[in-house]
């Protein structure tokens, strides 16, 4: 059965080489998932070590399901699963597709803001590992957390995580993305899928966003050892086309909206609460992050960016619970930027921001345990 596996992986191989070629002189018009076709091209077509059969399969049938052919309709390259599709959004039809939970996902909470650059993937990242150490004792195990980046054009969570080297994820038998896990949190990230290089950016239109985003709510196996308990989903900023597609296609349990205290800042937070409101998205309550700032001399709490006060009426107008103030330390940038988010770390200058953390995990906890249980599923 290995000899077998490892002919098709061959004569895929070959495949392969002949479309990444092709690819070579595709417009960049045609959508950057290309560069997916030109790093397999790359590292699986000139070396004559011994395969993996079980990643090198699923990275090859990535790129023979992802060809210029093909790439509107498939830009992460996942072999189709007819059984149970994930639903499309219909370019002309008389109302909005049918809502459906995620398969293996008993909850959906999305982490949003309407400003780019105030720590939203950072809190993100933070609250699902804060839900993870504050379980319910309903649950009577320790709580089972996922986190989904839908940042399509910006991905944050590899490097958070800790995971920005792990490689890119494996298919399942149902030709599914299998998550990659670290801090006891399973992740998935279209940064997994991107070529190696940091530098390298992401340049689609916004039907391939749109078809990405489907792929990365339906097409990874989140049940692997049990359903996830609870979903974080990291949010791009902004009101568009992933916003949309989200609210269209999921039941999502609630939303954290994060700003911070400035008006430029509350502005696009309203404008954010507005959306997921239009589109029947309940708002859990806002967060106020970098607060404040506490020197090393004295313990007087410096709001650099404003008063919070301003952040309080703001959530007074709109109706909404404030969640939490997260302070401005630097443990939480290092960490974040070494792959290890402050939740995970034990310094006693983080200690402030844990409490908040734990504190908003456990307001999510409470809200959730009020939430019904999704009857249709999709994935």
């Amino acid at each position: 059965m290995h000899a077998a596996l490892q002919q098709r992986t061959t004569a895929l191989s070959t495949l392969v080489a002949r479309r990444a070629q092709h690819t070579l002189s595709a417009p960049l018009a045609t959508g950057f998932s290309t560069s997916l076709a030109l790093r397999h091209g790359r590292t699986r077509t000139t070396t004559a070590a011994p395969i993996n059969p079980t990643s090198a399969s699923s990275q090859l049938l990535r790129q023979l399901h992802s060809s210029a052919r093909h790439l509107h309709e498939n830009p992460l390259g996942i072999p189709k699963r007819e059984a149970n599709p994930a639903p499309k959004i219909p370019r002309r039809a008389p109302g909005p597709p049918q809502k459906s939970g995620i398969r293996g996902v008993n909850h959906v909470v999305v982490v949003a803001s309407g400003k780019g650059g105030v720590g939203k993937s950072t809190v993100a990242a933070n609250l699902a590992l804060a839900l993870a150490k504050t379980s319910p004792e309903a649950l009577g195990r320790p709580a089972r957390i996922g986190l989904l980046d839908l940042d399509i054009f910006g991905p944050s969570v590899p490097l958070l995580m800790g995971l920005d080297r792990a490689g890119e994820p494996e298919l399942s038998d149902t030709n599914k993305l299998v998550p990659l896990q670290n801090h006891g949190v399973k992740t998935m990230s279209i940064g997994y899928l991107l070529p190696p290089d940091p530098n390298t950016p992401v340049v689609w239109r916004g039907l391939m966003v749109q078809k990405a985003v489907q792929q990365l709510l339906f097409d990874v196996d989140w049940s692997q050892g049990g359903d996830l308990d609870a979903l974080v989903i990291d949010m791009p900023p902004g009101t568009g086309d992933v916003q949309l597609s989200l609210g269209q296609l999921v039941v999502v349990d609630g939303a954290v909206i994060v700003s911070t205290p400035q008006d430029v800042a509350l502005i696009d937070a309203r404008k954010g609460v507005a959306m997921f409101q239009k589109v029947g998205v309940p708002i859990i309550g806002l967060l106020l992050n970098m607060s404040h700032f506490k020197c090393g001399s004295c313990d007087t709490p410096h709001e650099l960016f404003g008063s919070s006060d301003k952040f309080t009426a703001a959530a007074s107008e709109l109706g909404l619970d404030v969640l939490g103030k997260v302070p401005l330390v630097t443990s939480v940038s290092d960490g974040g930027d070494a792959g290890r988010p402050v939740m995970v770390q034990s310094s006693a200058e983080g200690d402030e921001v844990r409490e908040a953390m734990k504190h908003v995990g456990e307001e999510v906890w409470q809200y959730l345990a009020s939430r019904p249980k999704v009857s249709g599923v999709r994935g």
